[in-house]
């Protein structure tokens, strides 16, 4: 652990740690914006479960400007950090400086990173600091590599680069399935863990289902498709449409509603209107009500990007009844069964629908159901805590921590956890 200067006997750091309180757990990531879907979703549930469990999670982001705010997930520190072109507005914490800074004031028992390409070299800040570090794969690094057109042989030497170094820079990489473990088991690395996501099974669920809202979207259609997901080229968001046409063509009387936004929704807007296809782009649906009734009204949702590694709004789908057809390619076939999936053509796709729909819709929405009902958040978190060597269950301290020299902290505090003021390392300069 990072050494802590000697305070008074309120506060015993290593006495508490050894006893049952919880763990500063700082969280870093990319790629989130107010927009972005699974991972922001898995941020939020993991932070709130941490949370539950009596550990201090804080999760560092890149944004527009400094914030330093208090949320049910724990603290949430905003970070300045550039936009990358081309990606619908992801930014990322390209300042090493000050995410460094922030780290030593932060003083993190444990480090959790959700991203192994621009900020792996925390890894080895947390081998210098003796914290604990997991990387969180989020993505197969050779299927987004692929996805991007990158040809098979040259997109798995650089996965296999990239993951060994991953591999040998942190004390643990959690993968969500066996599939995205697969990438890192052909390298030999034996420091891998699974840690499956999960889904709110209470807040999702088939009782959503409004054959109004169902019948509105689909104006006037025999079968409503639902595309809930990025609008980018890793995606493949274009199938979607591929299928809706392939279907229409066979005379299937189809209408797709898609859920989402990014980089692609002009050109796939466009592409629908030169073809007539009927297609329905809501963008970006911040309310998660409204996201569930639609995942809860579609009779069929499509995941067609081919390097999912788990699919959290096929996950949700599958939870409010609704089943899903996935990429033969991605970790979703174990998810939704090997009869749902099909390979990367809107011909394939098509075949899939058709079967789904071929059985009765009772049996076919409690399957799905029945799918999503192995994937609640409550073990998912503890999977990700153990994967810390963290307690799962509720813990009370044993002593009455004050803030220690070193640590942010102010009469503002939530429980003792210190929240206020901003940490210097967070100013327009970066100083103190």
């Amino acid at each position: 652990m990072t050494a802590r200067p000697a305070t008074s006997a309120a506060y015993v750091p290593d006495q508490a740690r050894c006893t049952g309180a919880g763990l500063r757990i700082v969280r870093l990531a990319n790629f989130v914006t107010p927009e972005s879907g699974g991972l922001r979703t898995a941020l939020r549930a993991l932070g709130a479960g941490y949370r539950a469990a009596g550990h201090e999670p804080v999760l560092v982001v890149p944004g527009p400007a400094v914030r330093d705010e208090t949320t049910d997930q724990g603290r949430v520190i905003t970070l300045p950090g550039p936009v990358l072109p081309g990606t619908g507005g992801y930014r990322v914490l390209a300042d090493r400086r000050r995410v460094r800074r922030v780290l030593e004031v932060l003083a993190p028992d444990r480090l959790e990173v959700s991203d192994r390409t621009t900020l792996r070299w925390t890894g080895e800040w947390a081998r210098r600091a003796r914290v604990p570090a997991v990387m969180v794969s989020h993505e197969s690094v050779d299927g987004v590599l692929r996805a991007w057109g990158v040809p098979r042989g040259p997109a798995r030497a650089a996965a296999d680069r990239v993951n060994l170094r991953t591999a040998h820079a942190y004390s643990r990489v959690v993968c969500t399935t066996e599939w995205a473990a697969a990438e890192f088991a052909r390298l030999g690395a034996r420091n891998v863990v699974r840690a499956p996501l999960g889904v709110d099974l209470t807040y999702r669920h088939p009782g959503l289902r409004s054959v109004q809202l169902r019948r509105r979207c689909a104006g006037g259609a025999g079968v409503l498709l639902l595309l809930c997901s990025r609008l980018s080229p890793e995606k493949r968001p274009g199938r979607a449409l591929d299928v809706l046409a392939e279907l229409r063509w066979r005379g299937v009387d189809a209408a797709l509603v898609v859920a989402g936004d990014g980089p692609l929704r002009s050109r796939l807007a466009a592409r629908a209107r030169v073809e007539r296809l009927p297609v329905v782009f809501l963008g970006h649906l911040a309310d998660p009500a409204e996201l569930a009734a639609l995942q809860a009204a579609a009779d069929v949702a499509l995941a067609p990007g081919p390097a999912e590694t788990f699919g959290l709004a096929a996950l949700e789908a599958l939870a409010c009844g609704t089943p899903v057809v996935a990429s033969a390619a991605s970790a979703l076939a174990s998810l939704v069964g090997r009869g749902d999936t099909a390979l990367d053509d809107g011909a394939s796709y098509a075949d899939a629908v058709l079967r789904v729909l071929a059985r009765p819709e009772a049996h076919r929405r409690a399957a799905a159901r029945q799918r999503a009902e192995g994937y609640g958040w409550q073990p998912a978190v503890a999977a990700f805590l153990a994967a810390h060597d963290a307690a799962a269950e509720p813990v009370r301290p044993l002593v009455t921590p004050v803030t220690p020299p070193g640590r942010p902290g102010g009469p503002e505090a939530v429980g003792t956890v210190p929240v206020r003021p901003v940490p210097p390392a967070v100013g327009p300069s970066g100083r103190r």
